[in-house]
């Protein structure tokens, strides 16, 4: 029996997100397959009180089962690295999708410009479902099915709670400010990556910094695929996860 494998999503969205790939992966992998929402999204309601990166991966860690194979999509791939280096004993691998150590951009590092991320927290407090839509369609950026990509995710999303604002918010403090990458340079459990080529939240080389920070990281990249690469390249997508876990 293989070790179970928990989805965590990204920022705005929820465990629906997972719906696309979850019965093949189901399918693949011997151990059960679990989507969980990040504290404050989907059916996640509760949230700690402040929403720190600590306070929200300790809530998320107390659902998870002794060695499990955490797989994170953007925010959810810190949530991820987190866990396993606070909670080790929770966490066999971690794999992360689309997702860095540090997602904000500086004069050494790849990642979003912070006038970005500012954006979104200006829009956030007048245009919610706007600010959300408009992170959708940056995610699918570079697809060539970005139109069918943005389209499945609303219907996939739209099956679940909206986020709460104050997790909407406190996500986007997390992305801009919190660096785990020492965390991730020292961190014994095994980590690999998926990304994708096309990807203008994670950019490619940000990919090569993560190799020098970690040696042994392993990673795929998908060529044509963007920040999504489990809805807009499916099959490739399951065939690399697979030879990971």
């Amino acid at each position: 029996m293989q070790n179970e494998m928990v989805l965590l999503h990204g920022w705005g969205m929820n465990q629906g997100v997972w719906q696309v790939i979850k019965p093949e992966l189901e399918f693949c992998h011997d151990g059960e397959v679990r989507c969980l929402d990040l504290p404050g999204f989907g059916n996640a309601q509760s949230i700690p009180t402040p929403y720190t990166l600590h306070a929200a991966a300790e809530q998320l860690s107390t659902q998870l089962n002794e060695k499990s194979i955490l797989v994170g999509w953007s925010l959810g791939g810190l949530f991820a690295l987190y866990i396993a280096a606070h909670w080790p004993d929770k966490v066999a691998k971690v794999v992360l999708v689309a997702s860095t150590p540090f997602f904000a951009q500086t004069d050494e590092w790849p990642g979003i410009k912070p006038d970005v991320l500012n954006a979104f927290k200006d829009q956030l407090v007048s245009h919610r479902e706007k600010t959300i839509e408009r992170f959708l369609a940056i995610q699918a950026m570079g697809s060539e099915s970005a139109r069918d990509d943005i389209k499945q995710l609303k219907a996939l999303l739209n099956q679940y709670p909206a986020p709460q604002e104050q997790a909407l918010s406190a996500g986007l403090d997390i992305l801009q400010q919190d660096d785990l990458r020492e965390l991730f340079a020292n961190l014994s459990v095994p980590v690999r990556g998926i990304f994708g080529r096309l990807d203008s939240l994670v950019p490619y080389r940000a990919i090569e910094k993560m190799h020098a920070l970690q040696p042994q990281f392993e990673y795929e990249v998908l060529d044509k695929a963007s920040h999504a690469p489990f809805i807009s390249h499916k099959a490739a997508f399951i065939s690399a996860l697979k030879s990971m876990c």
